[in-house]
């Protein structure tokens, strides 16, 4: 999207079990881009390979799979070796590649067809609800519809009260502060940038002016982009 090849991208923001996806928000911090929409979506993950069960010494998938299997993996695969790759199609690509050394994968139905790999055992993520919220990015804003959702990052002053000051803009002009979460910074050890959600859109005026006193206390704030509000 950044280089103009395509007019949006999908980025997968958290998951209902394991939590943020900390790269996603880590790009965030310099990317041009719009969060112009959410996608949430039930995911369902399983074990693929292509030997028997019984011959399965290695575990590959990304972290945050292992992350909404783990007690499946405790209780089948105890012993197994758990390798961390960057997506769940190249896991699946391993367990094909490797499967005389004992590979298998975790991940979705699509990857195992895509590489030949027989479907195992599905639906083994230990929550039956499991789901990741992915986000919809590209150049431009959105308009507001009514029902939003706002997200923004912001950086405070490393100075006693910081914190509270700048989240207190969100109490005084009555703005609902659904999600929150921290991140180092990059630029300097053992600071941290914050990701914030919050109802409405930036366009509406106490959201408007929220962002306003909440610039007085910080040393960065950032727009991602206000979006309508799917959540419910």
């Amino acid at each position: 999207v950044a280089r103009r090849q395509v007019s949006y991208g999908v980025v997968p923001i958290e998951n209902s079990t394991e939590g943020a996806v900390s790269t996603t928000l880590d790009l965030f911090v310099d990317s041009p881009l719009f969060i112009c929409a959410q996608i949430l979506l039930r995911i369902e993950n399983g074990l693929m390979a292509s030997i028997p069960r019984e011959e399965i010494k290695t575990l590959y998938s990304h972290p945050q799979v292992f992350g909404q299997c783990r007690s499946w993996i405790l209780k089948n695969f105890p012993d197994a070796d758990l390798v961390e790759v960057s997506s769940t199609t190249k896991a699946a690509q391993l367990a094909r590649d490797n499967s005389a050394q004992g590979a298998a994968a975790l991940g979705g139905p699509l990857a195992a067809e895509m590489y030949g790999l027989t479907l195992l055992e599905s639906a083994i993520q230990d929550r039956a609800t499991n789901t990741t919220r992915f986000l919809v990015i590209g150049e431009k804003p959105c308009p507001p519809t009514g029902n939003d959702r706002t997200s923004i990052l912001f950086a405070v002053r490393h100075q006693p009260g910081s914190l509270v000051k700048a989240l207190q803009a969100f109490e005084h002009f009555e703005i609902n502060m659904s999600k929150i979460e921290s991140r180092p910074s990059k630029q300097k050890d053992w600071e941290y940038i914050f990701y914030v959600d919050l109802s409405g859109h930036h366009e509406d005026a106490k959201v408007a002016e929220a962002l306003e006193e909440l610039g007085k206390h910080c040393s960065l704030v950032k727009l991602l982009g206000s979006y309508p509000d799917t959540t419910e």
